[in-house]
C-alpha cells in the first residue's frame, strides 16, 4: 500500500479513515459554502454595478460588506471542512460551525443598509 500523500497533513495525518459517505457529505458542505461565497460576491458587485435607486454611500457600504463576506466565506468553509474531517478521523464529536454568526450578521446588516438606502433615496 502506498503512503498517504493527501494534504493537509494536519488533517489526513491523524486518526483513522472515516466512512467515505461522511467525508463526501463534509465535502458537499464545503462546496455549498463556496457557492454561497460566489453568490455574495455576485450580489455585492451587482449592487454597486447596477444603477439602483439606493443612496450611494449606503449602497457602497452594503456592496463592500457583501464582497468582504464573499471573500471570507471560502476560508471559513475550508476551516470548517478541515475541523470536521479531523474530528471524524479521530472519532471526536463534530465541532460547532465556523462563521455562521458572521455570515448571518453580515447579510442582515447589508440588507438593512440597502433598505435604508432605498428609503433615503
Amino acid at each position: 500500500m502506498s503512503p498517504d500523500t493527501r494534504r493537509p497533513r494536519w488533517v489526513y495525518g491523524t486518526g483513522d479513515e472515516p466512512d467515505a459517505r461522511f467525508s463526501l457529505a463534509n465535502e458537499r458542505t464545503f462546496l455549498a459554502w463556496v457557492r454561497t461565497s460566489l453568490a455574495l460576491l455576485a450580489g455585492g458587485v451587482a449592487l454597486e454595478a447596477l444603477d439602483l435607486p439606493v443612496e450611494p454611500r449606503l449602497r457602497l457600504a452594503a456592496a463592500t460588506l457583501l464582497v468582504v463576506l464573499g471573500a471570507a466565506a471560502p476560508l471559513l468553509a475550508w476551516l470548517g471542512w478541515a475541523r470536521a474531517e479531523r474530528a471524524m478521523r479521530r472519532g471526536d464529536p463534530l465541532p460547532p460551525p465556523v462563521g455562521f454568526l458572521a455570515l448571518v450578521v453580515g447579510v442582515l446588516v447589508a440588507g438593512v443598509l440597502v433598505l435604508l438606502g432605498l428609503l433615503l433615496s
